[in-house]
Order: structure tokens, then C-alpha cells, then sequence
């Protein structure tokens, strides 16, 4: 049996509760193209997805126009929403003892990089973490299994089956499943998120906790 010796963790949903500045960022993207929505809750579905596919899918974008938006909601976002976020409860006590206990900590999101780092930095997680990968702002890299692949790589790990079987992804939707069995690795689903058991077992997460300290648990018998 390998030990999973590196996690690697999604950052909106499953570090970070993300949801005031992505739906108010969303509002007004939306708003820019004459659709106002009112109740920030029906825009949670945006949290966890690349931004463009999901302007596709809620809202019947094409392609230009959904790439349009997202250029849009990063007005919002630069300037106040990647603030408007919180750290979930039992996080950090979390990272410190996986570190202590030898454990290699890494990001893996689909959020771009530059925010992803801007956000761990404004919490002081940026620490706990030898590596972060996101996507470009391009969007070329927002998949996640091509985030992961672009860690994996920067990280110098291999993707054999042997390196792959110390692996584990943290994550609290559908896409960080189906994006880490891409690369055949495990993941494990956490609830404080954005996805519900039912998303996250059918989509075939290898277990599914609840909250930082089930997970720490889990991950420390791995």
C-alpha cells in the first residue's frame, strides 16, 4: 500500500469560502450585458467550474461572448472580490499538522494563478504550500486536469503509476474528481464546500468528509 504523501488541494470551496466574491462578481458581469439577478445564491453554481463554461451553460453565451464576460467579472473581482472571502474553520490547524507530519502540500485550481496566490497570501497559506498552480489568465490552462498536469510538471513529479499512487486531490466538486481521475488520481470529496455527497460520490470521489477535521483524519490514515 503507498502512502499518499502529496496532497493536493483545490482552493475555492474546500480552503477558502469564496461565495460573497464570486456571485458579486458574476452580478455584475451579468449586468453588463442587461441581465440583473438579485439573489447572489443562484449564481453559487459558478463557484467551482472555469468561468466561461459556466456562462455558457446558466446563460446561453456563445464562445466570444462567454470569454467577453469573463474579462468583465475580473473588473469586479481585481478590485474587491478576492477579498470578499473567508477561511474555513480548521484549516490552518489542518495544513500544520500534515506538514508535521511530513506530508507535501500543494494548490491545484482553476482559479488563475495570480489570484489563487493573491488570495492564499492575504490569508497566510501561502506558506503551508510548496507549490500553487492555477490557470492563465488566458484560459488556455483552466481545465482542471491540465492544471494538475502543469503542477505535477513544475513540481518535477512524475505521473507513473507509481508516483501517481502517492498522490491525492482534495477538492469539493465534480470537476476536481473527474479532472484528478483523468491523471488516475484519487480524490477526496469535502462538504464544506459546493458540491453535495451525491455529486461528489457519483462522479466517483474515493471517500467524502464533511469539514477540515474529518478530512485531516482521513488524510493523516493515507
Amino acid at each position: 500500500m503507498h502512502l499518499k504523501d502529496y496532497i493536493l488541494f483545490d482552493l475555492d470551496g474546500t480552503l477558502t469560502n469564496p461565495k460573497e466574491g464570486i456571485t458579486k462578481s458574476v452580478q455584475y458581469a451579468l449586468r453588463h450585458y442587461g441581465i440583473q439577478v438579485d439573489d447572489l445564491d443562484s449564481l453559487i453554481p459558478f463557484i467551482g467550474p472555469p468561468l466561461s463554461e459556466s456562462f455558457r451553460r446558466f446563460y446561453g453565451f456563445e464562445e466570444q461572448q462567454s470569454r467577453e464576460a469573463v474579462l468583465v467579472y475580473r473588473e469586479y473581482f481585481t478590485d474587491r472580490g478576492w477579498l470578499e472571502n473567508l477561511e474555513y474553520p480548521g484549516v490552518r490547524g489542518m495544513l500544520e499538522r500534515l506538514l508535521a507530519a511530513g506530508k507535501h502540500l500543494m494548490v491545484a485550481t482553476s482559479k488563475p494563478e495570480v489570484f489563487a496566490m493573491r488570495i492564499l497570501k492575504h490569508f497566510k497559506l501561502d506558506g503551508y504550500f510548496e507549490h500553487v498552480a492555477g490557470a492563465d489568465l488566458e484560459e488556455t490552462r483552466v481545465k482542471k486536469a491540465d492544471v494538475m498536469r502543469y503542477l505535477l510538471e513544475r513540481a518535477g513529479l512524475g505521473t507513473d503509476r507509481e508516483s501517481i499512487a502517492r498522490m491525492v486531490m482534495v477538492g469539493d466538486r465534480e470537476h476536481d474528481v473527474l479532472g484528478a481521475a483523468e491523471l488516475g488520481i484519487d480524490c477526496v470529496g469535502v462538504l464544506h464546500g459546493y458540491g453535495s455527497r451525491e455529486e461528489l460520490e457519483q462522479s466517483g470521489a474515493c471517500a467524502v468528509v464533511r469539514d477540515a477535521r474529518e478530512l485531516e483524519e482521513l488524510l493523516l490514515t493515507m
